[in-house]
C-alpha cells in the first residue's frame, strides 16, 4: 500500500459513496486508475466493505452506557444470546481481566436500562458506567 491507496482510503472514509471520478480528481489519478486501486484494496483485504452508518432520530435522549460482565462458564452462550437478540446491545467485546464482557447499549430511557441490567445480571455480575459524552469517535486509520 502506498501513499495513493493512502489518500483514497482518506477520501472513502469521509463519503464512502463519493464517486471514482472525484476521487480521482482530488488525487489526480485517472478514474480507471483508481478503480483498480479500490478493486485490488477489497482483494486484498484492506477494504472489508461498505456500510451506511445509521442515527436514531431520538439518539440525543437515549441513554448509552457500557456494561461490564462476569459470567461463570456456564451462562456465557445464553448471555451471547442475550446480547445478539438485544436490539438496544451495540456492540460486545470479549475482555480480559475481572469481567468477560463488555457491552455498550444505547436504551430508551434509564428504565429500559434498568430493565437490561436486570437480565444480564441472572447470568452474572455487572459494572456499568453511563455514557455522559462522546469527545471521540475515530473510525480505523492506515
Amino acid at each position: 500500500m502506498d501513499e495513493l491507496d493512502r489518500k483514497i482510503i482518506l477520501l472513502m472514509q469521509q463519503n464512502a459513496r463519493m464517486p471514482v471520478k472525484e476521487i480521482a480528481q482530488k488525487i489526480n489519478l485517472t478514474s480507471p486508475a483508481v478503480s483498480s486501486r479500490i478493486h485490488r484494496l477489497e482483494q486484498e483485504g484492506v477494504i472489508g466493505g461498505y456500510t451506511v452508518r445509521l442515527h436514531r432520530p431520538d439518539e440525543a435522549n437515549r441513554v448509552q452506557a457500557l456494561i461490564s460482565v462476569q459470567t461463570n462458564a456456564g451462562a456465557r452462550e445464553k448471555f451471547l444470546e442475550l446480547a445478539q437478540a438485544d436490539p438496544d446491545v451495540t456492540q460486545c467485546y470479549r475482555v480480559t481481566g475481572t469481567y468477560n464482557y463488555t457491552v455498550k447499549v444505547s436504551c430508551a430511557g434509564i428504565d429500559e436500562l434498568e430493565h437490561l441490567l436486570t437480565r444480564i445480571q441472572t447470568m452474572g455480575t455487572t459494572n456499568t458506567q453511563i455514557i455522559l459524552a462522546t469527545h471521540l469517535d475515530r473510525p480505523l486509520t492506515l
